[in-house]
């Protein structure tokens, strides 16, 4: 029997005043359960953040003050529409519709901008659009969705509706092959990009699947748990490393360029399990930090930004926020996981909500 594990163990032992030490397991599964445990994301001994009410920490960036505004939520825990069973990931397509691997359900379901329903697909199998624990999710400039559909070790690729087009990809580590495919990304030419979490490769492909070109992370940027993907407007290909906590910059050959973070804690630039991350039309980097309950807002090179959230079940609050995308608007879409809802936020001087 093959055992995957996703995160292994992650163990957060924090010491506050009152002497009070948590061990926090994130999340594990093997290829009978393999269900993010993103509950127990709810139950750390951090110091407290800010309220999310106010959702701004009133950093600058030159004489412009960063401020988010919650805008609205959708979601519950469960398996009709529009509810979720561990929430993985989110992307948006040019009119702004929302598509979300619903984990645990092994579906996709898509929404428009203010979370109404529209469709869904997807059912436990290894059929053409049979997902074995769907995780990572892009779209392209096309409104094509590719989904890695980790515990299958494969990529599939869908129309809009959720019409099977193509897949690609078998268990191994050839090239074209995947040991756990967890994110995937598209960039401006239509080229996929997919991290493999247990052997901690990136690989390029065409749109069709037609392999490109591969790099091992471990030597370049140092990744060692690659999760969060993203693809901005160069091509350059940012990096989530929950284990060290850092971002990593890469060309879209695979080239080092730079990271940022590296170490564990609570304050600006600083991590506890990040997750997702996603870029605004400015180049802006957006970062799940996930047991910091937080959204980091960073500019390119990694300079620190804003930051939002605090723990909790009210607007603005997470418990566990996994995934992230941003609109052309700068409007940003969280997989608040733990709460099973999607939170989207807004700048304060955006009136197109």
């Amino acid at each position: 029997m093959i055992v995957k594990t996703h995160f292994a163990y992650l163990t957060l032992i924090t010491t506050l005043a009152s002497c009070v030490i948590l061990t926090t397991s994130f999340s594990s599964y093997t290829n009978l359960s393999h269900t993010l445990n993103y509950t127990a994301l709810g139950f750390k001994a951090t110091p407290p953040l800010p309220t999310s009410k106010q959702l701004s920490n009133n950093q600058t960036n030159g004489n412009a003050t960063n401020e988010y505004t919650f805008v609205r939520k959708w979601g519950s825990s469960g398996t009709g529409d529009g509810q979720f069973k561990n929430l993985a990931d989110v992307a948006l397509d040019s009119s702004n519709n929302v598509f979300v691997t619903d984990f645990s359900n092994n579906r996709v379901q898509k929404f428009d901008s203010n979370g109404k329903f529209i469709t869904k697909w997807g059912s436990n199998g290894t059929g053409d659009g049979q997902f074995y624990l769907p995780e990572g999710l892009a779209v392209d400039s096309s409104e094509n969705v590719y989904v890695t559909d980790s515990n299958n070790d494969r990529v599939q690729k869908f129309d809009s509706n959720g019409k099977f087009i193509t897949k690609w990809g078998s268990t191994g580590t050839g090239d074209g092959q995947f040991d756990d495919p967890y994110n995937i990304a598209v960039d401006s030419s239509g080229n996929v990009y997919v991290t493999n979490y247990n052997n901690d490769i990136i690989q390029k492909f065409d749109s069709n699947g037609k392999f490109i070109t591969k790099w091992w992370l471990p030597g370049t940027g140092g990744v060692e748990y690659s999760k969060g993907l993203a693809v901005d407007s160069y091509g350059n290909v940012y990096v989530v490393d929950p284990n060290l906590s850092s971002i990593e910059k890469f060309s879209g050959d695979g080239k080092f360029i730079t990271k940022w973070g590296g170490s564990n804690g609570h304050g600006n630039g600083q991590f506890m399990s990040p997750t997702g991350v996603s870029l605004d039309s400015s180049g802006n980097v957006y970062v799940t930090d996930s047991n910091n309950d937080r959204v980091q807002k960073f500019d390119s090179n990694g300079k620190f930004i804003t930051k939002w959230g605090s723990t909790g079940t009210g607007d603005g609050q997470f418990k566990g926020p996994y995934n992230i995308a941003v609109n052309s608007s700068g409007n940003v879409y969280v997989t608040d996981s733990g709460n099973s809802r999607i939170q989207v936020f807004a700048p304060s001087n955006n009136t197109s909500r």
